[in-house]
Parts: C-alpha cells; sequence; structure tokens
C-alpha cells in the first residue's frame, strides 16, 4: 500500500529545499555573478534564435517576416533531399568529419602525452606554444599559406618533390587529394589547442600512483599504456560524444578559404554548409537553409543520444548523462 507524504511534511520540504537553495546563492553569489554572463550568452546565442526554426517551414520572405510568410510545410527540405548531389554532400560531411575527430584526438593525446613527459619547464612552455599558435590563426590566413604551398609552378611541396625527382602534382585540379590535405590542415591548426583538455586530465592524475608503478620497475612506456592512457579514457571518450553533435556540420570556414569555388574539388571536398551556401547566395532562399541546419542539427541530436546510450551500457563512467 503507497504511503503519502502529508501536506504539511511536504510543504515543510519544499520550504527547507528553497531555503538551502537560497543559502547556496549567498554563500557563492561570487562565482554564480562570474558565470552570469556565459548563461546570458549562451541564452542570446543559443535559445533566443530557437524560434526562427520556423523559418524552415515558411516560404520566408523578408519583407513579411516570420507572421507575415506563408507556411509550406517540408517543401524546403525537398529541395536537399531530392537533389542530384545529396548523396556526395553528405558522405563527404560525414566522411571528413570522421577524419577531422580521429586525426585531431589522436594526435592532441599524443602531443598532450610527450609535453607532460617533458622534463625542462621552459621547453614545455615553448613546446605548447608553438603547438598551440596555430589555433590562432584564422582560416584566411591559413589559406593563404596553403597557397604558398601548393601551386604547381612555383609551390614550396611541388619544388620538393621536383628536387627528390618526382614530377609536380596539380593539387587545385585533382579532388583526390584533398581530403589527405585537409586532415593534415585541420590537424596542423587545431590539435595543439585541443591536448590542453588533455593534459589538464594529466596534470589532475595522482603523482603516487607514478611512484608506486616505477617502485614496481614499469618503464615510462608502460606507465603511459597501463595509467596515463586508461585514466584518459572518459574524457577522450566525453570529447568524442561532443564531436559526433557536429558531425553533419562541415568545416565551412576552413574549406571555403582553402578550396573556394574550385569546382574541381566539389567530388570530395563539397559539404553541406558549402552546398548550402552556394545554393543561398544564387536562390536567395532562406527557408531552404534554415531547413537544412535544422535536419543537421536534428541528426547530430539523434547520433549524440544514441552513442551516449552505447557508452552507459559498456562505460557508464565516459557517459554524458
Amino acid at each position: 500500500m503507497e504511503q503519502t507524504i502529508p501536506y504539511q511534511t511536504s510543504q515543510k520540504i519544499n520550504a527547507r529545499n528553497n531555503n538551502s537553495f537560497i543559502r547556496e546563492i549567498r554563500k557563492n553569489y561570487l562565482l554564480y555573478l562570474l558565470t552570469l554572463p556565459g548563461i546570458l550568452l549562451i541564452f542570446v546565442f543559443a535559445y533566443l534564435p530557437i524560434f526562427g526554426i520556423v523559418i524552415a517551414f515558411q516560404d520566408f520572405r523578408p519583407v513579411e517576416g516570420v507572421f507575415g510568410s506563408p507556411f509550406v510545410g517540408f517543401e524546403n527540405f525537398r529541395f536537399f533531399i531530392e537533389s542530384d548531389e545529396v548523396f556526395r554532400v553528405v558522405l563527404n560531411t560525414v566522411f571528413l568529419n570522421i577524419l577531422f575527430i580521429l586525426g585531431g584526438t589522436v594526435v592532441s593525446v599524443s602531443l598532450a602525452i610527450m609535453f607532460s613527459e617533458i622534463g625542462s619547464k621552459k621547453f614545455k612552455v615553448f613546446t605548447q606554444t608553438v603547438a598551440t599558435l596555430p589555433h590562432f590563426l584564422s582560416w584566411t590566413v591559413v589559406a593563404m599559406i596553403v597557397s604558398v604551398y601548393l601551386p604547381y609552378q612555383g609551390g614550396v611541396v611541388n619544388q620538393i618533390l621536383n628536387a627528390i625527382g618526382i614530377e609536380s602534382v596539380e593539387f587545385y585540379n585533382e579532388a583526390a587529394y584533398w581530403p589527405v590535405l585537409l586532415v593534415f590542415i585541420k590537424v596542423w591548426h587545431s590539435a595543439g589547442f585541443g591536448s590542453i583538455v588533455y593534459l589538464a586530465t594529466i596534470s589532475g592524475i595522482n603523482p603516487e600512483i607514478y611512484e608506486s608503478a616505477s617502485m614496481d620497475g614499469a618503464s615510462r612506456w608502460e606507465k603511459i599504456r597501463h595509467i596515463t592512457l586508461p585514466l584518459l579514457k572518459p574524457t577522450i571518450i566525453l570529447l568524442l560524444l561532443l564531436a559526433l553533435g557536429n558531425i553533419f556540420y562541415g568545416d565551412f570556414g576552413m574549406i571555403y578559404a582553402i578550396v573556394g569555388k574550385n569546382a574541381l574539388l566539389y567530388p570530395t571536398t563539397d559539404v553541406i554548409d558549402t552546398y548550402v551556401y552556394r545554393a543561398l547566395t544564387e536562390l536567395s532562399n532562406i527557408g531552404m537553409s534554415s531547413a537544412i541546419g535544422l535536419f543537421q542539427s536534428f541528426v547530430g541530436f539523434i547520433l549524440v543520444l544514441t552513442v551516449n546510450q552505447i557508452t552507459r551500457k559498456y562505460s557508464p563512467e565516459s557517459a554524458l548523462y
């Protein structure tokens, strides 16, 4: 037989919870004030724009606005789903993002472990600075650097190839080379900055664990293999889960800055974002671009939920929730 909590008792419990909440705010009000700008930023740029989802189901006309534009249902989604190029751009987006995630994770973890193993403090600071510096270069600057290295005539890469007896490669005419090139550029640009999270995790590992392993005769590689990597596992899985949410979003800034409108490279570099951008500039259909953005977000959301459930089953401590 179920027991019900008397009304007066439930009122006391609620009052006690309210009092504890107020005491928490008064005790740590400075910390909550520090988080307020971040909360406002997320609210303004992440939650308020959710109302704009309605544009994805409208024949949006800027003059008439959201409330005056006619409702067209799923017509905006048909442009993308029924397109002859949808399979290519979706495959390119997912394939490149998988390469970016795997390559970035492996290199970031490797850099973090190497930084943690460096004994000299000055050399450690120097190497970390060099590794993270590319992250602060805009993709426009990176594109200018790439344009120095890859041209058929006078490019640094082709000069090196010619010096060792290999013919020059027309990188800007051959799409097959670009998945590898884009992964290399992406990892060079972001892996050093991404290693900061893993390095922070390694710094939080109890040094006594390593000391005990050393007393047992463990080598440096054995300590990395049996201590560092297993303790990094929850952080790696967590960041992978977060990255999966954007797997249907192509890195528009990087690809458009480096590849531009070079149609010869579209077979391997054209992603959903660049495809929609071209369609938007040619057709000026805001509703269609909003529909594709909603599609990308929905698929990413489903992927995160699915992978998180799988993670909870096999490694509960690594799941998001």
